[in-house]
């Protein structure tokens, strides 16, 4: 066991968050030890497709403001957006080949979110931590956590050993399925919540243009081929192709079965167009050879117990990925636990119980707001009213932003504003934008009456006027 010197903290888990939360610590001149599951995914041999197999990250400002607030000069920062792509808007398609898709930008502004391949960002932050002589411990399993003695027990993934670690405090950081959460709940009375969609998702790929070697359509959106109840998605990578992903429900999968025949009558059907841009036979090696996924969303509270334990990310809030917040939550986590510590510098207790009550209810809301958002995503993004709707807020954001009128989304994507804020101050505008609306109604319906009234009024004075002639 080891024996404490200093402030000492664990952290399980080495995904993106993990490993920022690792730096932060670093940072601030903690000693830190990282224990993660898997391998190193800085080696090549763990770069498969099964081992960092993930929807592309869009990085957007809560994430952003994350890397931001290291304490590193902005260092880190700018090697992670020197190797992302930014995305302006949506853009639409209908599945015709030859149809020209419908732009639709994120913000009236003109500011963008970024995509960023999961793995890279991944390898960017373990280089880091490398840098700041922060302990790396790959293959090991959480199996144990004893809080009340400040200790954790890992084993040795292939040979079975077994070790057990001190430290002043541990931090799950282990994503949706944490072995520190389940641990954790047999110390803390814990509510918890999970809920599994019954959308499934399975990764494509589209490849460079062969004869160019460029992206084969636009770079600088993210595309969308809305079926209302399911649809294909596509997100630009570095190297020139694209992330593809299709959500859809187990049952339609279940339809087309193994069977090529009916797999490529389902995209003629629905996605003609990816058929081109994927290519026929990759497209079905590619449905048969890859992984068909769930999609969970989990709400728990407490996130901590007293000075000892806290989770964060995904093994606190994991979402659905339909507003592309997942990561950006867990960074925006790291920033939000960092400021609780410093607030209360004397006792991590209070740090804690703090950071677990102000926090819990955004990463419930954001939960919320993915959910709404996957039916934003595959229906109503061609809907009269929401385009509508979006135009009018866009408008007066742009024209008249004393009102202070902003879409929901320039909010979550472009702000650091509380999740919680966002939606109240969203319900506040659309109560407002609706009396409005109802008011200038009613003043039309009123406007209109009394000039009916007026003009018959007129008329009557004309008759009289006319009878008079004649007497």
């Amino acid at each position: 066991m080891d024996t404490p010197s200093g402030k000492k903290v664990i952290v399980v888990g080495a995904g993106p968050v993990g490993a920022l939360t690792a730096l932060y610590f670093s940072h601030a001149g903690w000693e830190v030890e990282v224990y993660e599951l898997r391998g190193d995914l800085r080696l090549p041999e763990n770069l498969s497709l099964n081992f960092s197999k993930s929807i592309n990250l869009a990085l957007s400002e809560r994430g952003i403001n994350g890397l931001r607030n290291l304490g590193d000069g902005g260092k880190l920062l700018d090697e992670v957006l020197s190797e992302t792509i930014p995305m302006y808007g949506r853009m639409i398609h209908t599945g015709v080949p030859g149809e020209k898709g419908e732009s639709q930008k994120y913000d009236v502004h003109g500011r963008f979110i970024r995509s960023a391949d999961r793995a890279r960002l991944n390898v960017q932050l373990l280089d880091a931590l490398a840098l700041k002589d922060v302990k790396l411990f790959f293959h090991r399993g959480l199996r144990g956590l004893n809080l009340d003695a400040n200790t954790a027990e890992f084993e040795k993934i292939g040979t079975g050993e077994r070790v057990t670690v001190w430290a002043d405090l541990i931090i799950g950081a282990d994503g949706a399925h944490s072995a520190t959460r389940r641990l954790l709940q047999k110390s803390v009375r814990m509510y918890y919540e999970q809920v599994y969609i019954e959308t499934l998702w399975q990764e494509y790929e589209i490849p460079p243009d062969k004869e160019t070697g460029d992206f084969k359509i636009d770079a600088n959106h993210l595309h969308i081929w809305p079926k209302k109840d399911f649809m294909f998605i596509a997100i630009p990578s570095v190297d020139k192709t694209f992330t593809c992903t299709l959500f859809m429900e187990q049952w339609r999968f279940d339809a087309i079965g193994e069977s090529r025949e009916n797999l490529l009558n389902f995209f003629k059907e629905n996605f003609e167009e990816v058929i081109d841009l994927v290519g026929e036979d990759s497209l079905v090696e590619q449905y048969l050879s890859h992984q068909k996924l769930p999609l969970i969303s989990i709400k728990c509270r407490p996130y901590h117990y007293k000075d000892r334990c806290v989770i964060i990310g995904d093994a606190a809030h994991a979402m659905v990925p339909f507003y592309g917040q997942g990561m950006n939550a867990g960074f925006e986590d790291v920033r939000v636990l960092f400021e609780h510590i410093n607030a209360h510098p004397d006792s991590m207790a209070d740090a804690l119980a703090s950071y677990s009550a102000y926090r819990m209810p955004d990463g419930h809301m954001i939960n919320e707001l993915a959910m709404q958002n996957h039916i934003e995503m595959r229906a109503a993004v061609t809907s009269k009213a929401y385009l509508l709707r979006k135009a009018i807020e866009e408008a007066l954001y742009a024209y008249v932003p004393c009102l202070g009128v902003r879409t929901m989304y320039s909010m979550v994507g472009f702000s650091n504003i509380r999740y919680t804020e966002v939606v109240n101050r969203a319900r506040r505008q659309r109560m407002w934008l609706n009396a409005a609306a109802t008011a200038l109604l009613i003043g039309g319906v009123v406007g209109g009456l009394w000039g009916v009234n007026r003009l018959g009024l007129r008329k009557m004075g004309w008759l009289r006027m006319a009878k008079g002639w004649f007497k």
